[in-house]
């Protein structure tokens, strides 16, 4: 990188800044007035080419909810929040986005379908007393349409488990307090 010589930023002496270019001849302490614009121009300037490029390409909200893909005339839109996806396309009086059409709900609708008769072949199979096929879970209550049912610890269960529980508890303190004893002892 070339080092500028130091003449080429002559600060003013009524300004107290470093202005370049507006040291001339006959307009000293025209400095002072104009560098608040200068710097205000220099903002805007800088700010306006970037806002129309991230404008085009940033996305629709803050938070990254959103994501852009060009694809052709327009944009498609992917909502990460809910995998809505659209079509985005400029018009006479702007954006508009469309829904793309969702095959998510007729799968839905298909693998619950086919569950219930998985669910009815295997309670067929199994009334008839024949195997189920290699790899396929043998769920009798499945089958059948039952519920299952949770069952819930005994009174013995839970104090065997509580006790259990205090005594491992009792024995990780009594090692936290011999650690500190050694440790005590060394200093």
């Amino acid at each position: 990188m070339a080092m500028m010589p130091r003449t080429a930023f002559r600060r003013p002496a009524a300004a107290g800044l470093a202005v370049p270019g507006l040291d001339v001849p006959g307009l000293a302490g025209v400095g002072r007035a104009l560098a608040p614009a200068v710097m205000l121009l220099g903002v805007v300037l800088l700010a306006v080419p970037g806002a129309a490029q991230t404008v085009e390409n940033a996305p629709a909200a803050d938070d990254g909810r959103y994501m852009l893909n060009r694809s052709g005339d327009g944009y498609v839109r992917l909502d990460s929040k809910t995998g809505q996806v659209s079509l985005c396309t400029r018009r006479t009086v702007g954006w508009a986005c469309q829904a793309m059409p969702d095959d998510r709900a007729a799968l839905e609708g298909e693998i619950d379908r086919l569950q219930s008769e998985n669910a009815l072949l295997k309670k067929e199979l199994i009334s008839r007393d024949i195997p189920l096929p290699a790899g396929t879970r043998n769920d009798v209550a499945a089958a059948k349409g039952e519920e299952l049912k949770l069952r819930l610890p005994t009174e013995a269960e839970i104090n065997k488990a509580m006790s259990f529980l205090g005594e491992a508890w009792r024995r990780l303190l009594e090692t936290v307090q011999n650690l500190h004893n050694e440790l005590m002892k060394k200093t």
